[in-house]
């Protein structure tokens, strides 16, 4: 069964259903109309980015501030002074809101940029944490891995088997979870050349058997430049053997109930007679990147589009929330190194596992609409932190910006457990609250010499004397949770304090939601 064409990227369903122009010829700055429901501006970026030689290979994180590159411009000291080409090398490029223009690019360390090696950039994942690396050594091509511990590149490692293989792996794109691989292989028992394939990392490194993504993706022909949109389920790919206008054509397909969607040709400009491979595109669908030789006609450089819907489109963007922040010392305020696990609280199920960056303390963090998640944030010798996101399948983009302090493990430290849930004026505890009692359970069984008080509070409607009661209640069911996973009843006290501790105003249903918590409080340390 195939699924008709929806794409949650709203602005590009018209674009990918319009007459396509038929020249391709970009000028420094081009504005498309599509029937009057969305304006592509198509722009080469600048001599920060573009030189002389050819740019390629266009990745970016989602939030569209950093943007990873392959160029062949002059990288020894030689080649610069004799200003000729250089081979393959990755370059990088930040920018402090994507209204701004690219800074000065600059090559990453000589760990990945090898001196006498060819290197491409492939993917990066949606934090710009790790980064997909092609060589082609022996002629066969093969994706590496390299990760950014602090300020540091690692040494690329390979992907290794199944990944890797005697055939051609060529390109990739990591999903938002960060451990499911699109890629592109022409591999035995596929149904062309070259297919897109699919894998998942399990818990210990190792990869499962890739599975071809079939009909109606991959074609008798070949397929290449797989991407893999930060809302989960949108996919861009170039292919020979859907109907296009010659050569590759980039297209776009959509996940829905278990099955890709009939894949549509985007059109000019990004599509022309020759071949045109890899477009990525940011977050909340506004911009994407690709490269091209359409200006010149023999070098390539790096274009941006930019998306204009009208005012019909506007709240139809893609659905997903992408959340950043940092995480930072509560008393220091120096940036931590954390672990960040994202978990699906319906199912009770990890959906995907981060690091904070050890030198920054930054974090980036897509979550596709349709999920229930919480976010817990750990260190070793911290308290940790708990944030919850209720994504309807029907969330339109949201950005969250979020500063985490975590508090040292000590007597009088606290926390509010922000994805425990009950039901409606009652103390029954739903089981969406599961993951997080979990959490604080493993804590309590690591520090076996800690004692807490579990405290339960409201906003100020109703009685006094009816939060006070339902307060203490709710307080009750979370330590006689605890309790029955193996704590001990004398490590616990449940205590409820009702409207009496507001952390927010009552005057608002936000504020009024704030107050409705509870929360974790180290009593003392033996």
């Amino acid at each position: 069964m195939k699924k008709q064409c929806f794409l949650s990227l709203a602005v590009l369903i018209c674009y990918a259903q319009s007459v396509y122009p038929q020249q391709k010829k970009f000028k420094q700055q081009k504005t498309s109309e599509f029937n009057d429901s969305v304006k592509i501006v198509t722009k080469r970026l600048g001599l920060n980015v573009n030189t002389k030689f050819d740019e390629y290979a266009p990745v970016v994180t989602a939030d569209g501030l950093q943007m990873f590159f392959t160029s062949k411009r002059p990288f020894s000291e030689a080649e610069i002074k004799k200003n000729k080409a250089s081979k393959e090398k990755i370059y990088t490029s930040v920018r402090k809101s994507d209204k701004e223009e690219w800074n000065p690019a600059t090559p990453l360390q000589e760990v990945i940029n090898h001196k006498n090696r060819n290197v491409s950039d492939i993917a990066v994942t949606n934090d710009g944490q790790k980064l997909l690396i092609y060589f082609d050594d022996d002629g066969n091509g093969e994706i590496y891995e390299s990760e950014l511990i602090g300020n540091n590149w690692t040494e690329p490692e390979s992907l290794g088997f199944p990944i890797n293989t005697e055939y051609h792996e060529s390109s990739a794109s990591y999903a938002p979870d960060g451990k499911t691989l699109y890629f592109v292989s022409d591999r035995k028992n596929g149904i062309g050349g070259r297919d897109i394939w699919m894998s998942t990392r399990m818990p210990d490194g190792k990869w499962t058997t890739p599975i071809n993504l079939g009909e109606p993706i991959n074609t008798p022909d070949d397929e290449e430049g797989v991407f893999i949109h930060p809302d989960g389920k949108t996919m861009f790919f170039s292919s020979k053997g859907h109907k296009g206008k010659g050569g590759y054509d980039v297209f776009v397909s959509v996940f829905d109930e278990g099955y890709w969607s009939d894949p549509v040709n985007l059109g000019e400009p990004v599509n022309g007679p020759g071949d045109d491979i890899f477009l990525v595109l940011t977050a909340n669908g506004k911009k994407g990147y690709f490269s091209s030789s359409a200006e010149s006609g023999k070098d390539k450089d790096i274009y941006e589009l930019e998306f204009i819907p009208n005012f019909q489109l506007k709240n139809k963007g893609p659905k997903l929330a992408l959340v950043k922040g940092i995480v930072i010392d509560a008393d220091t305020k120096q940036p931590i190194g954390a672990n960040l696990q994202i978990t699906d609280n319906q199912k009770n199920e990890i959906v995907g596992n981060y690091k904070s960056n050890e030198a920054t303390g930054n974090f980036l963090i897509s979550l596709p609409s349709g999920k229930n998640y919480g976010l817990n944030v750990n260190a070793e010798g911290y308290m940790f932190h708990s944030e919850n996101f209720n994504l309807p399948d029907s969330a339109q983009f949201k950005e969250y910006y979020i500063k985490i302090e975590l508090k040292k493990l000590k007597e009088g430290t606290k926390v509010v457990l922000k994805n425990i849930f009950f039901d409606y004026d009652k103390a029954t505890l739903r089981s969406e609250s599961f993951p997080e009692l979990d959490r604080v359970v493993e804590l309590l069984k690591q520090n076996n010499n800690i004692k807490v008080e579990i405290s339960g509070h409201t906003d100020s409607k109703g009685s006094d004397e009816y939060n006070l009661k339902l307060s203490q209640s709710r307080a009750k069911s979370v330590v006689e949770y605890i309790i029955s996973k193996g704590i001990e009843a004398k490590r616990l006290i449940a205590k409820g304090y009702g409207e009496t501790q507001p952390i927010d105003t009552n005057d608002t249903e936000e504020g009024r939601q704030n107050n409705r918590r509870v929360e974790f409080k180290v009593l003392s340390v033996n």
